[in-house]
């Protein structure tokens, strides 16, 4: 009987000033960026339900043009990322992260914004799902997502890391993060 050679997917640490968070990548592009403080087994758990077939190799090198567009969107002086992406989600989530992605930045959406603009306004509870299930937080820019009336909603990094990014991309200074 033939084996399948699994995929590798490569990780490491990015540590830049206060933030602290695990990414992943395969060879198709960033995979997975994790939430502001986290344990490894987060990201380790994503990747062993969404890569079954993988393995978890640390490769601090291979991970450098990943790490260089997330510090320079936290420096605020990227707007917006040129490395691709390796998501993998249903039709309806792809859809979903594929119109998060067109949100400008500095600016936030509704859940029913997004819903209609995927052309299923009636699927907000859906979409706030599919939001949920992001896998790359920061540069697919779930963060942007706000409720209805303005207020912040759930975020998988956490409130405080969302209100961060929203503030960054707002040109709010350090002291108001």
């Amino acid at each position: 009987m033939e084996s399948r050679p699994s995929a590798i997917i490569y990780w490491t640490l990015l540590a830049y000033k206060e933030w602290s968070f695990y990414i992943a990548a395969s060879e198709k592009g960033l995979s997975y960026v994790g939430s502001q403080q986290k344990p490894f087994e987060e990201m380790s758990d994503w990747i062993s339900r969404r890569f079954p077939e993988s393995k978890l190799v640390q490769d601090d090198e291979k991970m450098v043009p990943f790490v260089q567009e997330l510090i320079e969107y936290l420096q605020g002086v990227r707007q917006a990322f040129s490395i691709p992406f390796d998501y993998r989600g249903t039709p309806f989530q792809l859809a979903v992260w594929k119109a998060l992605c067109e949100i400008p930045y500095g600016q936030t959406w509704s859940y029913s914004d997004i819903a209609t603009h995927i052309q299923k306004p009636a699927a907000v509870r859906a979409v706030g799902t599919a939001i949920g299930a992001n896998p790359i937080l920061i540069t697919v820019p779930c963060h942007r997502v706000i409720g209805k009336n303005g207020t912040l909603t759930g975020y998988r990094g956490g409130l405080e890391m969302k209100t961060r990014l929203l503030n960054l991309e707002s040109g709010k200074s350090a002291l108001e993060l």
